[in-house]
């Protein structure tokens, strides 16, 4: 599948989201850049902002299958993954498949359930299967895990582990919609996600992720990354920095979103859109930072603004 063609798939599926979550283009944007990338999506917000409706409708947009999981603190991993069940006819066990088994997974409120539940997602987030019983299965492609989280100062939650931070691709927050996009909503103007047609099929879309591992990225562009990834590791405000897996990610999400440009290269400003939504969920700030009230956001903002980019990259902007 050629790069232009990819470009059109991704508008068409975002102009189809936006249908149903209006006045949140840019973030639309960054869900479809997520699923390119073959990554999962954290979305970080307070409740009735949209978060549900937001994977319903890109789901309906691919002709995917969908699951919703609703994280509670009684729920059991089982509930999650599947289980083997006795069957009196056969004889023998056979396996029941969990909700997991889906190409658009809705984790709706994940840290409300225990972390023993949590990290029964870790194994099919990371190997896309499932292991019961000692054999593995395999989940359907595309597939994408798209986890909601209440603010951890919430009642009731468990702030998820950087373990299993780290498995999410991006991490984005819908907001409340401004005047204009709240009143279409409250006047009827937007479609149910039941009601969107497919623009695309599940196989269209998984040939459009295959062109995008295809785009270039240039020694001097991974090296910019890289850059990034190690100015974390030594920034005075953070205990923890971007892994290597972090650093890999920000590659392949700035490759999918130089694909739904229509570029078959990545240049630096695909790296700096997406740097926050990769990395800030990735890094953790020391007590001294907590105390003077600089998050994680800001230290990224700050790296991207000191950290030179390589002028053989610098050269492909123009």
């Amino acid at each position: 599948m050629g790069i232009e063609i990819v470009a059109e798939m991704a508008t068409a599926v975002a102009d189809s989201v936006a249908r149903v979550v209006k006045g949140k283009d840019d973030v639309i944007r960054t869900a479809v850049i997520g699923m390119l990338c073959e990554g999962h999506l954290l979305l970080e917000d307070v409740p009735g902002t949209g978060k549900t409706t937001l994977a319903r409708a890109l789901a309906s947009s691919i002709d995917g299958s969908f699951a919703r999981i609703q994280f509670t603190p009684d729920l059991l991993p089982s509930d999650v993954t599947g289980t083997s069940v006795f069957d009196a006819r056969s004889n023998d066990f056979s396996f029941r498949p969990g909700p997991v088994f889906a190409n658009i997974v809705l984790a709706d409120e994940i840290n409300r359930a225990s972390p023993k539940t949590q990290s029964a997602l870790l194994e099919v987030m990371a190997e896309r299967q499932v292991t019961t019983d000692g054999v593995p299965a395999g989940v359907p492609r595309p597939f994408l895990v798209l986890a909601t989280q209440n603010p951890v100062d919430s009642d009731g939650t468990y702030p998820l582990p950087n373990a299993q931070l780290d498995r999410f691709a991006l991490r984005i927050g819908l907001g409340y919609p401004d005047a204009v996009a709240e009143t279409e909503v409250l006047a009827g103007r937007r479609s149910e996600p039941e009601e969107l047609n497919p623009v695309a099929t599940g196989a269209d879309f998984n040939r459009a992720v295959d062109a995008v591992r295809e785009v270039r990225a240039s020694d001097d562009l991974c090296r910019y990354v890289v850059d990034l990834a190690a100015a974390t590791r030594n920034h005075p405000d953070l205990r923890l920095g971007v892994s290597p897996r972090g650093a890999l990610t920000l590659l392949h999400a700035a490759k999918a979103r130089a694909a739904c440009h229509g570029r078959g290269y990545v240049v630096p400003e695909d790296v700096k859109a997406l740097a926050t939504s990769v990395l800030a969920h990735r890094i953790v700030p020391t007590t001294a930072a907590q105390v003077s009230r600089t998050t994680t956001t800001d230290v990224v903002e700050q790296l991207l603004a000191e950290v030179e980019i390589p002028t053989a990259a610098s050269s492909l902007v123009r």
